[in-house]
């Protein structure tokens, strides 16, 4: 017995963003977006297409959102434009999951409250928690948040990771246009892509694996492989930027139904204690933790070498091995402040996470 459930309207495909108007209705929105997209000349693209109906922008987005810059937003936005009925996300995943914290208001409409949420409490079910819808239009091909209902949320000051996950965080809509990627820099470019890589093959090696995940992460790795090289060589080919962000939609549509496995777990204190980009710290030790899986599972292994086009998983392992490293990314945990004596520890203690514990082997 299986289910496959994913209730995001896509829209995509170069040019698409001109799908925003006619998805936002006669609602108002709230437009979230990255630093730079003022810069760009995007937050005037997105406010030429919805007039009046862009009741405010806010740009103050950093990477990793953290409850020490999200608490003050929050409750400014809620107090300043609480009849705006949906927020518009234009970024990455940091400003994606930025954008899902800003959607619920419990009743005090204070941040406190909405972090016991974060903080794994469940919502009293006889409240009346106000929400806004959220529509996703990502700028890099990588991230899956706008096709997810989770967002990652960071507490620096006490070195953790929070997540949430409400049935009004999986985003209305989502709009992939490749043409938004097309200013992307190198290291972002490589890092998202990663990220998606890392989704795709994370959902593979999962205890909730099912044919339709299945079949949407073999896709994308297949495609990601051939991609992301040619991609960095050649930043400014749209046919390429188009691929790779089908790729990554489809690496999110298939870790939506599985989430994510041991590489994310192994990365959040990677992230949190070093400051490793997070395409970088859940990609880096994937050969390792495909090393962990092969064998245990025929099927599997049969999914890696179709990915990979590898007649063994050996070869698998060896062909994901160089991609990584002709890319300059390192799979030597030592490069990122863990001593390989420290490693089995550390996969013991990834494991016994929430995400670790879908892990194949767990």
């Amino acid at each position: 017995m299986w289910t496959s459930y994913n209730p995001v309207d896509v829209h995509a495909g170069c040019g698409s963003l001109t799908a925003l108007p006619q998805l936002l209705g006669a609602r108002r929105a709230i437009l979230i977006a990255f630093p730079e997209a003022l810069g760009l000349g995007l937050v005037e693209r997105i406010r030429a297409l919805l007039g009046e109906r862009l009741a405010a922008v806010e740009t103050d987005v950093r990477p990793n959102p953290d409850v020490a810059w999200l608490a003050p937003m929050y409750e400014r936005l809620w107090r300043d434009h609480a009849d705006v009925e949906c927020i518009v996300a234009l970024g990455g995943g940091s400003v994606i999951d930025c954008a899902k914290v800003m959607l619920t208001r419990p009743a005090t409409g204070r941040f406190d409250e909405l972090q016991a949420l974060l903080e794994g409490a469940q919502p009293d079910p006889a409240s009346t928690l106000r929400h806004r819808r959220l529509l996703a239009i990502p700028t890099t091909a990588g991230t899956g948040s706008e096709v997810t209902p989770w967002a990652t949320v960071w507490d620096q000051a006490r070195a953790r990771k929070l997540s949430l996950q409400l049935p009004w965080t999986w985003p209305q809509a989502a709009i992939v246009d490749a043409d938004l990627m097309l200013s992307l820099p190198h290291a972002a470019t490589l890092a998202s892509g990663l990220d998606a890589l890392s989704h795709a093959l994370e959902s593979l090696w999962n205890v909730h694996r099912n044919p339709v995940s299945a079949s949407l992460a073999v896709s994308a790795v297949r495609s990601i492989l051939a991609t992301l090289p040619a991609l960095l060589a050649a930043p400014q080919s749209r046919d390429l930027r188009e691929r790779l962000a089908t790729a990554a939609l489809q690496a999110g549509l298939a870790f939506s139904n599985t989430r994510t496995a041991l590489a994310h777990s192994l990365s959040y204190d990677i992230t949190l204690q070093h400051g490793t980009p997070h395409g970088i710290a859940c990609s880096f030790s994937l050969p390792r933790i495909m090393r962990l899986a092969a064998g245990r599972d025929a099927e599997l292994d049969a999914l890696l070498r179709s990915a990979f086009g590898a007649g063994h998983i050996d070869e698998a392992i060896d062909t994901l091995t160089a991609f990584l490293q002709d890319l300059g990314v390192s799979v030597d945990p030592a490069s990122y402040g863990i001593a390989e004596a420290d490693w089995s520890a550390r996969i013991a203690q990834a494991l016994a996470g929430a995400r670790g514990r879908n892990f194949i082997t767990a």
